[in-house]
């Protein structure tokens, strides 16, 4: 949700064009979700967007706890989704944004996936647990036993 605020804004000002999910619903999407008004399309659009962010949610939650415990892993991690559908399922699925795309809109791109890493890896916003675990480290013993009761 937070990479369709950033996307919202920067195709309103006409930074970015057609989104990647744009593309592929224009190119791929049965003819009924074709025939549908605009603000439908662009509602599914979304909903299978959002579905794809949720799901690389999930792959996340599954890296090893150490991998994710490292700082810069969000970003890296959002960079990698961008990379992979740049790389991977974009040719797979014909979609031509590198070579149609400005250097801005694609920066702008690969931002909204850098802001899309952090909010997985809650670094915006860490369990509960992790905040403890940090202030316990430093803090002296008698307030860190405190902590986790």
């Amino acid at each position: 949700m937070a990479m369709t605020g950033i996307r919202t804004v920067t195709a309103n000002v006409g930074l970015v064009g057609q989104s990647p999910p744009e593309a592929i619903v224009d190119r791929h999407a049965p003819a009924g979700i074709q025939r549908l008004p605009q603000q439908h399309r662009t509602a599914l659009t979304e909903l299978a967007h959002w579905s794809y962010g949720a799901t690389g949610g999930v792959v996340f939650g599954m890296l090893p706890p150490r991998m994710r415990a490292y700082p810069g892993i969000g970003p890296v991690y959002g960079l990698a989704i961008w990379a992979s559908f740049e790389a991977g399922i974009a040719p797979l699925l014909g979609v031509q944004r590198a070579k149609q795309t400005r250097t801005l809109s694609r920066a702008l791109i690969a931002a909204d996936h850098v802001l899309y890493g952090i909010v997985v890896a809650g670094r915006l916003a860490p369990e509960p647990q992790v905040i403890a675990r940090k202030h316990r480290s430093r803090s002296p013993s008698w307030i860190a036993g405190h902590c986790e009761q």
